[in-house]
């Protein structure tokens, strides 16, 4: 888990140039990524598991408890904050780190803030509320000991969805502010379940590929590159016109996935994602930074719909402090 990815994704030719109105006319036909994946199975070319056990937190402090939830493919190992016993139907986030993005490990072990990949930032967040944000790391089908096998970017994606569903039954948080969020194959995969589903009140996303054929083989073994459905389907690059709920993507402009962001960026006029390049920060800098802007966010929203936005200077600002 966690590993450090540093992918110089190259900039896809845009062929057949279109008028904004165009664009945005050609997205309102275009057929959802839920529709696509109807009836579609997928035919992995290989079946792979990760089968290493998943570590226990520290009993003290009692940061996280190690837990089980219920997904399609099976009951999946999570890490989940316990209850703040604060009387409050609290904020959540699910997290989803890079590297092996299937497989949770040490996630509270300190980091060095330069490639702070932990998310600490969300449960270590206070503003002038009582409230706290709940944390959940969920492992994937076939990450870890989990049932199932490693699909790189497709079945994970109702796994994930299905660890809403546990949040949300949980008493000490909120069912309408749940968030999602997570970086590098992580960040991929929560902007494929963006563009699944609007079950999240905001979804961030940092440093993603705009298709999964950039990544080195060893990130998606259980894909077919060349079986072009195979790809289509888990290529969010693809798929931006099908987002309902406010969606951000960021990346540092030194280096890392910037290409993917800014084809990405060209490619919508789906007012629901907005793309940030962030000067001054890479691929694993700009995460300490960003998250703490955003845990501040996340606790100021809680009116009836979200007032999470963000400006150029206020992200520049938040990684030169």
């Amino acid at each position: 888990m966690m590993k450090q990815i540093l992918l110089v994704v190259p900039l896809m030719l845009l062929i057949g140039c279109k008028s904004s109105t165009g664009t945005q006319q050609a997205e309102e036909n275009a057929v959802s990524l839920a529709d696509a994946r109807k009836d579609f199975v997928t035919k992995l070319a290989k079946q792979h598991k990760a089968g290493t056990p998943v570590p226990a937190p520290p009993a003290s402090p009692r940061l996280f408890d190690k837990i089980q939830y219920e997904s399609p493919a099976g009951k999946m190992y999570a890490y989940l904050s316990p209850d703040p016993k604060n009387g409050k139907k609290n904020p959540a986030i699910i997290w989803i780190t890079g590297g092996d993005c299937n497989t949770i490990g040490d996630v509270w072990t300190a980091a060095d803030p330069k490639n702070d990949q932990s998310a600490r930032q969300y449960r270590k967040a206070k503003e002038d509320t009582p409230e706290r944000i709940v944390m959940m790391y969920p492992s994937l089908r076939g990450g870890n000991n989990n049932p199932g096998v490693q699909e790189n970017f497709y079945g994970e994606v109702d796994d994930i969805l299905a660890a809403a569903d546990h949040l949300a039954k949980l008493d000490y948080v909120d069912p309408h502010r749940i968030y999602l969020g997570g970086h590098s194959t992580g960040g991929t995969l929560v902007l494929l379940v963006s563009e699944m589903s609007d079950r999240f009140r905001g979804v961030f996303s940092f440093g993603p590929a705009e298709t999964i054929s950039n990544y080195p083989k060893q990130f998606v073994p259980a894909v077919d590159l060349s079986d072009k459905k195979e790809v289509e389907l888990r290529a969010p690059g693809l798929w931006l016109h099908s987002i309902k709920s406010p969606t951000f993507v960021f990346e540092g402009a030194v280096d890392g996935n910037i290409d993917s962001l800014q084809t990405m960026k060209k490619k919508t006029t789906n007012a629901k994602v907005k793309f940030f390049e962030v000067k001054g920060v890479n691929h694993f800098s700009i995460l300490a930074p960003l998250n703490t802007l955003i845990a501040k966010k996340i606790l100021k929203d809680n009116g009836e719909e979200t007032n999470i936005a963000f400006t150029d200077e206020e992200l520049t600002h938040a990684v030169v402090k």
